[in-house]
């Protein structure tokens, strides 16, 4: 059976947090997913907590091993994901309320677009946003080129991703997602919903860090 989407959690001693971002999955009134945990070898009770919650998510499946990063997972989950639509979670993330996939099912019914994002909440104080802020509403090139979708905010097409842009490019090890989107950009208009898709807790790599690589690599 192929699932409309498959939601891909990269977690590494995340015990503590990845009972929310689970529970916000449960809740989905639209059940048509797969979860896919990819785990770096945690030392905690990480996979324990996923484990209890195959009961729950009948299509969970649990992979640990030592990885190169967040976009080592990333890539791993892509490359095993069966859903038509992949949508990248963190660990401490949660899905915004009960209707989120159902509203982005309903767009995929709808458009041709490949690549399909919202919004996402800010929980917490970032560098780049405050706390309680939704970011980041609809992007043009030149916005996108100043700063990135949240990964919590968009899906992408898996058959679209896998015969035109490739991999996640783990020499950014900040902004490899930022790069991956502005690939996706290059090939195919994106539908944008005005829609919260899930809170994004401030706090991981990315809140008030810098990508030095990508930075050389802009055109200014």
């Amino acid at each position: 059976m192929m699932h409309t989407f498959s939601i891909i959690i990269p977690t590494y001693n995340s015990g503590n947090t990845l009972v929310v971002s689970l529970d916000s999955i449960v809740q989905q009134s639209y059940k048509n997913l797969e979860v896919l945990i990819l785990d770096g070898a945690s030392q905690d009770n990480t996979l324990t907590v996923a484990n209890a919650y195959k009961d729950k998510i009948p299509s969970l499946k649990v992979y640990s091993e030592k990885d190169r990063g967040i976009y080592d997972a990333m890539n791993k989950g892509m490359n095993t994901a069966n859903g038509e639509w992949i949508f990248f979670m963190g660990s401490d993330d949660t899905l915004y309320d009960s209707a989120v996939l159902q509203e982005v099912k309903n767009t995929i019914d709808k458009t041709n677009a490949k690549v399909i994002y919202g919004n996402a909440k800010i929980i917490g104080e970032t560098g780049w946003a405050k706390d309680g802020d939704i970011y980041a509403g609809e992007f043009t090139t030149n916005k996108l080129l100043n700063k990135n979708i949240c990964h919590q905010a968009i899906f992408y097409n898996r058959e679209f991703i896998s015969k035109e842009i490739g991999i996640f490019n783990s020499k950014y090890n900040i902004n490899a997602d930022w790069d991956f989107n502005l690939r996706c950009w290059a090939k195919q208009p994106f539908a944008y919903i005005d829609l919260i898709i899930a809170n994004f807790l401030a706090g991981g790599l990315s809140s008030n860090s810098t990508d030095a690589a990508i930075a050389e690599d802009f055109v200014n």
